[in-house]
């Protein structure tokens, strides 16, 4: 049964730091690109950070600078370490995972979200 479980959400001030998890478990982690979304109340879901199975990441242009994605592939988490956090950065953030299965395409599992909430 594939599964992602995640942790560390909360309440920050602006400015200040959280560092969110994500524990992968049912499919093969480290040929899987990893991936964290967000979504907004009223807004559609998008995509913050993605780490390949390379481990290059990319991120999108409202956070660069800001957050840093990692995985371990021995433990088999991606991690999301946010900094310097904005009103703006409050969301639900999913952990996303995209199995390539060869000719088959690819498969993708969603984890149950995290409230992030930056606010005084």
């Amino acid at each position: 049964q594939e599964q992602l479980v995640e942790s560390g959400g909360g309440l920050v001030q602006p400015g200040g730091s959280l560092t969110l998890s994500c524990a992968a478990s049912g499919f093969m982690f480290r040929r899987s690109t990893m991936s964290w979304y967000r979504q907004a109340p009223g807004n559609e879901r998008e995509l913050v950070a993605s780490v390949d199975a390379h481990a290059t990441p990319t991120y999108a242009d409202s956070v660069k600078g800001r957050f840093t994605i990692s995985r371990d592939d021995e433990e088999d988490t991606v991690s999301l370490q946010m900094n310097s956090l904005k009103p703006e950065d409050t969301a639900v953030y999913y952990c996303h995972a995209a199995e390539p299965m060869g000719r088959y395409g690819t498969l993708e599992y969603w984890g149950q979200g995290t409230q992030v909430t930056v606010s005084s």
